[in-house]
């Protein structure tokens, strides 16, 4: 599996040169990482914390990891799962994932201990790009999405590019990622569903106040289709570039396969793109609604 992934991904790569943003094929691995912790962040999601020096060297924001989750006496996944970078530390080695416990493979993930093992291929995937000139950017995220989002602002914060992070959640409980992005200095918003403030129109003032406020060089989002467009929508209006993370369900994690074909715009015509060769970043006027 690991030299058909390496072999694929370099066949790949010489497609596609021209992407900066693409890893060459030697940068992508099939690795057994250590698991060193697996635990509950709350009543929705966990994090998983594995040792993988290699994939923790070469992972860039917005890239993922195709895992392979456990059978267990509920569940037998058949297929890898992707997963967003949460956390990829070259220094300790240390890959992280931010999961929501929705199905048999998360269900599996979540069956992990500390001193097990846990075969993952990657990273895979076109990353986040900061422009040079941008001085500061908006993230807007929900639920995991916040996992993709969190490595973005960190990147950000290294380039002296300041961050304001619009968060939504069901309801305080459910507010994810604070301390990350507190720990850069970014400007915090939190919207919640059970008060009302994560609605279209509230979000839609909050950004209209920070564009007028000098604070909205390039929007990005994550987890919430109607956030997306809401997003997409001011971007067109008001001038703003972006960049989106799609979601969505994968097979091979390689570009083969054709399982996470998805429709785009692109200069006034519907295309074809897949979502884990492609993407899974893509240019926010260019995504459309799942």
């Amino acid at each position: 599996m690991r030299q058909i992934a390496m072999t694929a991904a370099r066949t790949m790569a010489a497609n596609t040169a021209g992407n900066a943003l693409r890893l060459p094929g030697s940068g992508v691995d099939d690795v057994r990482a250590l698991v060193l912790s697996n635990e509950r962040v709350n009543d929705s999601y966990n994090l998983l914390v594995v040792e993988a020096p290699g994939p923790a060297r070469n992972a860039v924001a917005g890239q993922f990891f195709h895992l392979q989750c456990p059978t267990t006496g509920e569940d037998a996944p058949y297929l890898r799962r992707p997963m967003s970078t949460y956390r990829a530390d070259p220094q300790s080695g240390v890959v992280e994932f931010l999961y929501k416990v929705s199905g048999a493979g998360t269900r599996g993930l979540a069956s992990l201990v500390a001193g097990d093992y846990l075969s993952m291929l990657g990273p895979l995937g076109v990353g986040f790009a900061l422009e040079p000139d941008w001085r500061h950017i908006v993230v807007l995220g929900r639920g995991v999405g916040l996992a993709t989002l969190a490595p973005l602002a960190e990147m950000a914060a290294a380039r002296n590019i300041g961050v304001t992070a619009v968060i939504s959640a069901r309801d305080q409980d459910q507010v994810l990622s604070v301390p990350r992005f507190a720990a850069i200095g970014a400007r915090i918003e939190i919207v919640l569903d059970s008060d009302g403030s994560s609605s279209v129109d509230h979000v839609e003032r909050l950004l209209r106040r920070i564009h007028t406020e000098g604070h909205a060089d390039a929007f990005f989002t994550c987890g919430s289709n109607r956030l997306m467009l809401l997003m997409q929508r001011l971007g067109d209006e008001l001038g703003i570039a972006g960049q989106v993370a799609m979601e969505q369900q994968m097979a091979c994690g390689l570009g083969m396969c054709h399982c996470c074909v998805r429709d785009f715009r692109v200069g006034g015509e519907t295309v074809s793109r897949r979502v884990c060769w492609d993407g899974p970043v893509f240019p926010l006027a260019e995504a459309t609604s799942w």
